[in-house]
């Protein structure tokens, strides 16, 4: 493994059943993630995933890749864009996992998280430790 390398890629697609579905498994039935009118009344461009929601998308790829080979030590990131979710066509987030830094108790691992070509999440980095 060496700096800059991609470790793992994966795109995701939400759907607005997406977004009932983890309404129903995490509890927040925020109008914002499933109206319309209620979104754009609050000045939103239209209904929003769940930003736990695409935290936890991003993260799944590293999780993926590490198997059994290694642990998640600590994860963050700071939210830039919201991804809204379209009732017809939906939306689509890609993650794109590279090595950002590397000793020999962790390893750092950047995410880059886009959806309709902008960052959603900034600042994503992933800490993990290879056993």
């Amino acid at each position: 493994m060496i700096v800059g390398e991609i470790v793992a890629e994966r795109t995701f697609h939400l759907t607005r059943d997406s977004l009932v579905r983890y309404a129903g498994a995490s509890g927040d039935f925020n109008a914002i993630h499933y109206r319309d009118d209620i979104a754009e009344s609050v000045g939103l461009p239209g209904v929003l995933a769940h930003g736990m929601l695409t935290m936890g998308l991003a993260v799944q790829p590293v999780v993926d890749w590490l198997d059994n080979r290694g642990i998640v030590l600590g994860y963050g990131v700071r939210f830039t864009r919201p991804v809204v979710v379209d009732p017809t066509d939906g939306a689509t987030v890609t993650v794109v996992a590279k090595v950002a830094a590397l000793n020999e108790t962790e390893t750092r691992i950047d995410l880059t998280v886009t959806c309709a070509d902008a960052t959603v999440l900034g600042k994503a980095q992933v800490r993990v430790s290879l056993v």
